[in-house]
């Protein structure tokens, strides 16, 4: 009995991963509404996905550390993930794009990015070796690249709908590219092995510091660049 809890411990933290997505959906239609202490129905959103990415790495470190993998779990952490981080940040840009556009049926071109963000989890699922790399960008690297948009709007003012469609494919597209990206995950805490991911880490506090959420778009973009010169040196290697 008490093993059968234990076991369902990391699938719970993964169904609160999907509800702080539902969340973050329901607050992406009242973008501009006041809604709780003072923050706007968009930041509530950008909100809710940083939750659902504190309860998406929790899911998996239980997992680890309680030894209840299962292939449900797998599962429902994909289906989780497309909600929090592909359907909520598209939300948010369409929202946002309705709300700014002039030409409004151009702000469906958001739906583009769950649709690959469901064909890259697909493929994720069914591929073995990207267990210390990704084969494209990760759907939560999505999502914060999506919140650092929202972040540059909110500071620096829309940039415009096709600078906006062209963003937006663009991460889409990167989601299911087949360039090599490093996993953020840490398997220790040596400086030598997770020099990348503390760089990451650190680069990451430094554009939010400068920029506010607009920095985690660059962080991103960071991320990319670090994973193209690493490739190229091993290929050089």
């Amino acid at each position: 009995m008490i093993r059968r809890i234990i076991s369902c411990i990391p699938n719970t933290i993964t169904c609160l991963n999907l509800l702080s997505g539902c969340m973050a959906i329901i607050c992406a239609f009242q973008a501009f509404e006041p809604k709780w202490c003072g923050l706007t129905g968009a930041d509530w959103t950008c909100i809710f996905i940083g939750l659902a990415a504190i309860f998406d790495f929790c899911d998996g470190a239980s997992a680890r550390l309680l030894h209840a993998y299962s292939a449900t779990g797998k599962e429902l952490d994909s289906l989780a993930d497309l909600v929090s981080f592909g359907v909520a940040p598209a939300m948010l840009m369409f929202n946002l794009m309705g709300y700014y556009s002039d030409h409004q049926w151009l702000m469906y071109a958001t739906l583009f990015i769950p649709a690959m963000g469901a064909l890259r989890l697909a493929r994720f699922n069914v591929d073995d070796s990207q267990a210390t790399t990704f084969k494209g960008l990760p759907i939560p690297g999505n999502a914060i690249f999506l919140i650092g948009v929202y972040g540059w709007i909110s500071s620096y003012g829309y940039p415009g709908t096709a600078a906006m469609v062209i963003v937006i494919v663009l991460i889409a597209l990167s989601m299911v590219s087949n360039i090599s990206m490093f996993s953020l995950k840490f398997k220790n805490f040596d400086i030598r092995e997770n020099f990348r991911r503390y760089a990451i880490i650190l680069a990451a506090i430094a554009f939010v510091v400068m920029y506010g959420l607009a920095g985690l778009a660059w962080t991103i973009i960071l991320y990319f660049l670090i994973s193209l010169m690493s490739r190229r040196k091993t290929q050089e290697a």
